[in-house]
């Protein structure tokens, strides 16, 4: 049976983090003065490599932590807590900046692997949300879900990305500034929940 309630919070969780609405103005403003023809294909290949290495971590994530003797409780406190960060960015427009800096640093023709897939998509925040999510659920199941939300919210990145141009006409700065808040005080919220879920794994939450 599917757990639609799992896969909901899965795929919010990764909206908020990834950020569609947020990461297009960027690609838009990488892209703006090449032929349509190339625009798609560094869309498609920016997403497909994003999606490689999600998919590694989502796989991998929570081995590598046993690994190195981390475990899951104590991954959900700290991934939560740069989430919050995270959230703090979005809130106060540093995150933003900052995406605007590592744009002006790609000096490279071709963005679509820097730093479009990694890190505006496949950054610190989603790497982390998909090995929470992934560890949430035993076994390939927490794979399953967190996979199946992340190519959801990474279909709706491609399909930004290809209609860039039209979508920041319409929203415009202000309207994008007033979306990333929004999403931000969202994120903030989820990370929260992430932390208490660690905590009570530790006996500190009830």
């Amino acid at each position: 049976m599917v757990d639609t309630a799992f896969l909901i919070t899965a795929f919010t969780t990764l909206f908020v983090v990834i950020d569609p609405f947020g990461t297009t103005p960027v690609f838009v403003a990488l892209t703006h003065e090449m032929p349509a023809a190339t625009r798609r294909r560094i869309a498609v290949r920016a997403c497909v490599t994003s999606i490689a290495v999600l998919l590694v971590f989502a796989a991998f994530g929570e081995a590598v932590l046993g690994f190195i003797g981390i475990s899951m409780p104590a991954f959900r406190v700290a991934g939560g807590a740069l989430l919050f960060l995270t959230a703090l960015d979005m809130l106060f427009e540093r995150r933003t900046k900052r995406r605007e800096d590592r744009a002006e640093e790609a000096d490279a023709p071709d963005p679509s692997v820097f730093p479009i897939a990694i890190p505006l998509i496949a950054g610190p925040g989603s790497i982390a949300s998909m090995i929470l999510l992934a560890g949430a659920k035993p076994g390939l199941e927490g794979i399953a879900y967190a996979s199946a939300a992340m190519l959801a919210v990474m279909a709706i990145v491609l399909f930004l990305f290809l209609t860039g141009g039209v979508l920041a006409r319409i929203l415009g700065k202000t309207g994008l500034n007033v979306v990333t808040r929004l999403l931000g005080m969202l994120l903030a919220a989820l990370s929260v929940q992430f932390i208490l879920e660690g905590l009570r794994a530790f006996g500190f939450a009830a």
